[in-house]
């Protein structure tokens, strides 16, 4: 096998293999060979950068899975593609397993839980040397009935697979395709840079997504279907609250692309004012907010049919000064004092 792309899934199928088949006492080992020493690791919040595999197990996977003994991750994409001067793994999958004991204080249910991860590995000399994930933990809470921000608009749902069915067998990457698919992903989002010159007809969006586009939003926003619903439901309302969204000032968006699906990756990708309201409940404040966002699209026939987003809405929660989980503690104090004997 000598194309690096397909090397690296390989390498990454490693640690999938060890999440599925999960021996607590094992992992920290198994993930010692997959990651580099000083690889440098950004999380979701509350977790945020972290500095090699022994802190993302002690930290990250132990807490977790004391918490959901049976934990099972189960992907359904795993692509891999250049970028740059980059080699990247992107993954798209769940969490699963019975909700037995708190987890960041958000209250057991002994029932099954599913929590949507999105993670982007870089790669050299067939090693992890960065990870960049979010983890959807507002839709823990979500189960757990202890949501403590505004309800969304969308649906929310455990986030289905691709409609094709073929995110875990990809062929071995082929250039051509995967440079289509992956100038059409930047030409719809050069296209959504127009709203400020013509509002939402100069973004053109029926160039780009399918008439049966589905957008797969994390919990708090939901998934949305058709254009109609994307805009009704997250675009207008993300729009009108946050009109003056660019990329980052100084950082550095990775793209990268495997056949029909392309990935997109920043930390942060984007900085924006909260000037408007209309999204999350979220006053309009006027601070200045950074958003990370890891995103896949899967193109089908020239247009976008599918796209998963994961934003790390705690983190924006966070830098308007609001304290998630404490709210949460609120919500849930009489289950927090009565917590069942495993």
């Amino acid at each position: 096998m000598n194309d690096i792309h397909q090397q690296n899934k390989e390498t990454i199928l490693k640690l999938r293999r060890a999440l599925y088949n999960l021996d607590s006492e094992a992992l920290p080992d198994q993930i010692d060979k997959i990651f580099a020493p000083n690889c440098q690791i950004h999380l979701s919040f509350p977790f945020e950068d972290l500095h090699g595999p022994k802190e993302l197990f002690d930290k990250v996977f132990k807490p977790l899975i004391l918490a959901i003994p049976d934990l099972e991750r189960r992907d359904f994409l795993v692509m891999a593609g250049p970028s740059g001067d980059s080699n990247w793994v992107g993954c798209a999958g769940h969490y699963v397993g019975v909700f037995e004991r708190p987890w960041l204080d958000i209250p057991p249910t002994f029932h099954p839980v599913s929590m949507r991860f999105h993670e982007f590995y870089r790669m050299e000399g067939g090693l992890i040397v960065e990870m960049q994930a979010l983890w959807d933990i507002p839709q823990l809470m979500m189960q757990a009935s202890a949501w403590p921000m505004s309800p969304g608009l969308g649906v929310e749902w455990m986030v289905p697979a691709p409609a094709t069915q073929d995110g875990l067998s990809l062929p071995i990457r082929e250039g051509s395709e995967s440079e289509k698919s992956q100038s059409l992903v930047m030409g719809m989002i050069a296209g959504l840079q127009k709203h400020s010159e013509g509002g939402a007809s100069a973004m053109q969006l029926e160039d780009y997504w399918h008439p049966k586009m589905t957008w797969y939003g994390p919990a708090g926003i939901g998934t949305n279907r058709r254009i109609s619903g994307f805009r009704n439901w997250h675009q207008i309302p993300f729009l009108k609250a946050m009109p003056d969204r660019v990329s980052y000032k100084g950082g550095h968006n990775y793209w990268f692309a495997d056949g029909s699906y392309v990935a997109e990756t920043g930390w942060p990708n984007m900085t924006m004012s909260i000037s408007g309201d209309g999204w999350l409940g979220i006053a309009p404040s006027g601070k200045e907010i950074t958003m990370r966002s890891l995103d896949f699209w899967r193109c089908e026939n020239g247009q976008i049919r599918e796209n998963w987003v994961l934003i790390d809405i705690l983190d924006i929660y966070n830098q308007i000064g609001v304290d998630v989980f404490s709210r949460m503690k609120e919500f849930t104090v009489s289950r927090q004092a009565q917590r069942p004997k495993i």
